[in-house]
């Protein structure tokens, strides 16, 4: 059968088409695999990376002032901003809850209404119970180079421990620190609260932006 394939082939294609017919189909397919690496951006775009912060996560290269180039010392600025970043994201969260959930008073009032505890009980507790976990964070860093929680290190009950997780955590974080700085802003300038604010700035967008809101800052600031 095939004898009889290959007579008619040459007969009607040639010898010569009806062989290189042949040797593609008895070898394999060769595919050419090609590796796209896409470098993460500068901060500032046309500026290197500096190399001193080459492996650490969201690096985009932002260290103007060059403090990062001990090693030592940016090993605990990474962990000092992932502390910061922490604490962020769970006051954004709270300022944001506490309003959808219509509790009051607002945020930036809560501190001076009445505590279930005088002001001297409730400061001398949260002294000896966060400078417990702040000296436990501070020991456990320099014995272990990683956050961890008491003597959990690292701390990482679910497992997430992943550089994915790492890189999320951290924008997450910077997000967050950013944002409680707004939210700091606009309850200075405007006495109101985040998404009070923004349903303000949908309802009347022309009225009620950054610079309305600066410019109206005596008024405001007036009426407290």
């Amino acid at each position: 059968m095939a004898h009889a394939q290959a007579l008619n082939c040459n007969a009607l294609l040639g010898s010569r088409v009806c062989a290189r017919a042949a040797r593609s189909k008895a070898s394999p397919a060769r595919r050419r695999t090609v590796t796209v690496r896409a470098q993460a951006g500068s901060w500032l775009p046309g500026t290197d990376i500096p190399s001193h912060l080459n492996g650490l996560a969201g690096n985009y290269g932002f260290d103007p002032l060059s403090l990062g180039t001990d090693k030592e010392r940016l090993d605990w600025y990474v962990e000092a901003e992932k502390t910061n970043g922490r604490w962020a994201m769970a006051a954004v969260a709270g300022i944001l809850g506490q309003e959808a959930l219509g509790r009051s008073p607002e945020w930036f009032n809560v501190g001076g209404e009445p505590q279930w505890l005088p002001d001297s009980a409730l400061l001398a507790i949260e002294f000896f119970v966060i400078g417990h976990f702040e000296v436990k964070r501070y020991q456990g860093w320099n014995k272990h180079k990683t956050s961890g929680l008491l003597d959990s290190y690292p701390f990482d009950p679910l497992g997430q421990n992943s550089d994915s997780s790492q890189l999320k955590e951290i924008k997450n974080g910077r997000l967050a620190m950013v944002a409680f700085v707004g939210f700091a802003v606009q309850a200075l300038v405007t006495r109101e609260q985040p998404i009070a604010g923004l349903q303000a700035h949908i309802a009347d967008p022309f009225g009620h932006n950054i610079i309305t809101n600066v410019g109206n800052l005596p008024a405001f600031l007036g009426s407290a």
